[in-house]
């Protein structure tokens, strides 16, 4: 037993070459931390001198918008909650505007990750091409795609709905393909043998089993897909956005109204935060 143990110990060259990798990782972790930290500085410096006036110089003016807005807001109080109801059908087109986006994202997501999934594709040469595809998917801003859109199709839901709804894809897309990579074949093989077509292969041996997770990172997605459906308006995609830029736009004398949109959006995102977050843990079986 003593003579096991002893040659089963580490040589003290085997050791020193441990130690000497250990280091020389050590270092290139160092290296780029350092390479990361100046060019973090070098852009925030190239940032501030091209910026109108310097973040530091004028970092005393941060608070000064926020306390105008909750000023005014605070003065006018009693308007708050008829501001709350004249815009809350905007607030219902941007929800409405994000679901139709996550659901069509979410559909043609799901066949895209289908097609590009190994042992799943229909088409196993194109699997690369279809990945691309959504790779340049989500690499392309949702207001990118929106202005050329409100360009084509002048202003109003559509272009936002369509951006979102493009970039969803791709991004549902990638996060699907991974769920499908753990998908159990052996139903699929069983559809196979006995003679089924793709799409019914898809829909019985696969779906089946990725559902749950498909359902709860749409869910997710919904979430996010609001915020940008807020964010778009800003560039004319309709909207509640597109209130709020007009109410800041005004300036003074309108942020009363631009309060009641602050407070309508935080309490759409954190009610539909909470009620995905329960439905995720349903669907994925965790208890709440």
């Amino acid at each position: 037993m003593t003579d096991i143990s002893a040659s089963s110990a580490p040589s003290p060259a085997l050791r020193e070459e441990y130690l000497a990798l250990v280091q020389r990782r050590r270092l290139y972790s160092f290296v780029l931390l350092v390479v990361f930290v100046a060019l973090l500085a070098s852009g925030f410096y190239v940032a501030n001198e091209r910026n109108a006036g310097g973040f530091i110089a004028n970092i005393h003016q941060f608070f000064d918008f926020p306390a105008e807005v909750l000023g005014e807001a605070f003065e006018k109080a009693a308007e708050i909650p008829a501001l709350l109801v004249k815009f809350f059908p905007s607030l219902v087109e941007t929800v409405n505007i994000a679901a139709a986006a996550t659901l069509f994202g979410a559909m043609f997501g799901a066949v895209f990750s289908l097609l590009s999934t190994r042992g799943l594709a229909l088409w196993p040469r194109f699997t690369g091409v279809f990945r691309r595809v959504m790779d340049t998917m989500r690499a392309i801003p949702e207001i990118v795609i929106a202005l050329v859109l409100i360009f084509v199709l002048g202003g109003g839901p559509i272009p936002a709905m369509i951006a979102i709804a493009f970039h969803t894809t791709g991004a549902l897309g990638k996060l699907f393909s991974e769920v499908n990579e753990n998908a159990d074949m052996k139903p699929v093989e069983g559809l196979k043998s006995v003679g089924a077509t793709w799409f019914q292969r898809m829909w019985l041996g696969v779906i089946p089993q990725v559902a749950p997770n498909y359902l709860s990172y749409a869910l997710l997605r919904f979430e996010i897909n609001i915020r940008a459906s807020a964010i778009l308006g800003f560039v004319g995609s309709g909207g509640i956005g597109y209130d709020l830029k007009n109410a800041i736009t005004w300036g003074l004398g309108k942020y009363d109204e631009a309060m009641a949109i602050f407070i309508l959006l935080f309490i759409t995102i954190v009610a539909v935060d909470q009620l995905s977050s329960r439905a995720r843990d349903r669907l994925i079986g965790r208890p709440l």
